[in-house]
């Protein structure tokens, strides 16, 4: 088992394109890490850069104590499960998995132990016979991860191994890969996209933008605590609402303004909402007085319920229905109020439609305040 160290890393391409820019991360022995970000924010770059398939242009990649930037793949003890499974179709399940353990010259009966126990744990014996023409996407998955665990690798790297999978054998399958890192004891470092994977199967999350780290936490931490605007909106789903508004100071309270003429009276319309105590730093908070802010709300934080209505002091706005969407134990509202787009995610029992005008309550103890030039985060 190993740690794995990126120090100062960078990868050019011909052109001057860049794109990977100044990686850091200390990954512990046993660590369960995820690189998350849109497409092309370089963070399978990243991964086959650990891997070797792509060479470093600078820094220096530690797997436990050993330099390995110009070490062999096959010499850096790490396995490798890509998105696409990379199967042999002319060979059966069992040959698969034992490929890379006979080009080792690794003895038959031992070949042998090591296959069917990664086929228990995979819960795949009863296939070790068939080719992989014969399997379906989530058995051809556990073969590929199969063959890695078969190889008893200090490191796993694992590129989009569920996107081929449909909603349902994917949802299994991030559970069947965190029970399998338990099992193993190994560090595993993840690619995704989606960020219901990253949320649901990390110790910790790296989100990465334009070939930049943006942050590196917990997902409770990244979800509670963004660092700016670009991971407020990329983690969590439906993602969070974004404002565009005004820091005042009304009877010695920091209060956010926001709003304009609504088109249909020709009247200018404003909303307040009260910065609680909990959240009013002067140090960060005074020097934006009048100024213009970003304030961030999450869907669940939006509620159309009388009992939030009736005892909320601030924040209560009014809001056209466009859509609803009902998802079984929660309700989708996607509105407009004054021209800005809100997503609340509220009771299965609420009774709003299209085209209704209702009232909602933002919660004030859970709004996020963003800096309008530089998106960083000012109050979580």
């Amino acid at each position: 088992m190993a740690s794995v160290s990126l120090r100062e890393i960078y990868k050019k391409y011909p052109g001057g394109v860049i794109a990977v820019s100044d990686f850091n991360i200390e990954i512990k022995d046993k660590e369960f890490i995820i690189l998350v970000g849109p497409s092309g924010c370089g963070k399978s770059t990243t991964l086959r850069m650990i891997a070797g398939l792509e060479e470093i242009s600078e820094g220096e990649l530690y797997i436990g104590d050993r330099l390995v930037n110009d070490i062999a793949p096959k010499d850096r003890d790490i396995a490798m499960v890509f998105q696409n499974y990379a199967l042999y179709p002319h060979m059966t399940v069992f040959e698969n998995m034992a490929f890379g353990l006979k080009l080792r010259k690794v003895p038959k009966d031992e070949i042998a132990r090591k296959v069917e126990e990664a086929a228990r744990i995979l819960d795949i014996s009863h296939l070790l016979d068939r080719k992989p023409k014969a399997l379906s996407g989530g058995q051809r998955q556990r073969v590929a991860l199969g063959r890695a665990i078969v190889r008893e690798p200090q490191v796993f790297l694992l590129d989009e191994p569920l996107s081929n999978l449909d909603a349902k054998l994917r949802a299994q399958m991030r559970t069947e890969i965190s029970k399998l890192h338990k099992k193993l004891g190994t560090t595993f470092i993840y690619v995704t996209h989606d960020q219901t994977e990253a949320m649901t199967m990390g110790d910790r999350i790296v989100v990465m933008k334009d070939g930049y780290i943006q942050q590196v936490d917990s997902p409770t931490n990244l979800y509670q605590s963004p660092v700016n605007q670009f991971v407020a909106g990329f983690i969590g789903s439906p993602q969070m609402n974004f404002i565009d508004a005004k820091l005042l100071k009304i009877d010695g309270k920091y209060t956010v303004e926001f709003g304009t003429e609504d088109t249909k009276t020709s009247q200018a319309v404003k909303y307040y909402v009260e910065v609680p105590e909990s959240k009013s730093d002067v140090e960060i908070l005074e020097p934006l007085v009048d100024q213009e802010i970003v304030l961030g709300i999450r869907p669940e934080c939006i509620h159309d319920e009388e009992m939030f209505l009736s005892s909320a002091k601030t924040g209560v706005i009014e809001a056209t229905v466009e859509v609803t969407e009902m998802m079984g134990a929660e309700t989708y509202l996607y509105l407009t109020c004054l021209d800005i787009p809100l997503t609340a995610r509220v009771s299965p029992r609420s009774t709003a439609r299209p085209q209704d005008t209702i009232k909602i309550a933002i919660d004030p103890n859970r709004i996020h305040i963003f800096d309008k030039e530089t998106e960083k985060a000012l109050v979580n």
